[in-house]
């Protein structure tokens, strides 16, 4: 039987981290629905021109059209033993939708590891980077500071930071990322499958959190 697990958590909890230590360990491909949309737009298949159209006219991308991505992505030759999806589902209708791609092949989501940070510390985590004007070497206020404030340890140049590094900005995302996903998380916990880490532990721990709730399904 293959293994189908869908990896979720906030920005700044550390899914890409943890997304790229799972897939080496258990030997499934990692779909990120970020890179699906990166290859078909710059292949120009029909998905992927779909999906140019709307980001021109500054419109979401709809659900079948993402969905239809990962489906095409789930056919491919490498993903027959299974898939470890990131960034999708995102909302219950997607993951309505994934259950019905997968059940048409007699397979299900066998595990949903969900890395749980509270709002405050991925505030902190991500509304600390600082990048020097001149190369972009990236710093942070609490986990990597510059050696003198305000200035790049490398070229000297001085620390600015970006609009989507700010406070309020970074607050609006994670406020619209737990309104999204509040019913997806409530959704595949209802069906017994959300495993939840702790995602303020060292990268180490978390991993090691993460591969023991997985113990009973890989």
């Amino acid at each position: 039987m293959a293994v189908y697990i869908v990896l979720l958590g906030p920005p700044g909890a550390g899914k890409g981290t943890q997304a790229k230590v799972i897939s080496e360990k258990i030997k499934l491909p990692h779909i990120s629905s970020g890179e699906l949309f990166r290859e078909n737009l710059k292949a120009q298949t029909e998905l992927g021109k779909l999906v140019q159209g709307y980001i021109k006219r500054g419109e979401l991308v709809p659900d079948e059209i993402t969905i239809g991505m990962v489906k095409e992505r789930l056919e491919r030759e490498d993903c027959k033993e299974g898939a470890l999806l990131d960034g999708f589902p995102r909302t219950r209708a997607q993951a309505e939708a994934l259950a019905q791609m997968l059940a048409q092949k007699g397979e299900t989501v066998d595990a949903v590891p969900y890395i749980a940070v509270p709002p405050k510390v991925l505030i902190e985590r991500l509304s600390g980077r600082w990048s020097c004007r001149a190369q972009g070497h990236v710093y942070h206020e609490v986990y990597n500071p510059s050696k003198i404030r305000g200035v790049c340890d490398v070229d000297g140049s001085d620390l600015y930071q970006r609009e989507d590094d700010r406070a309020e900005t970074v607050e609006n995302r994670i406020n619209i990322y737990f309104e999204q996903t509040s019913s997806l998380i409530d959704y595949y916990r209802s069906r017994n499958l959300l495993l939840e880490v702790d995602g303020t532990k060292p990268i180490e721990e978390v991993s090691r959190e993460i591969f023991l709730s997985l113990e009973k399904v890989v």
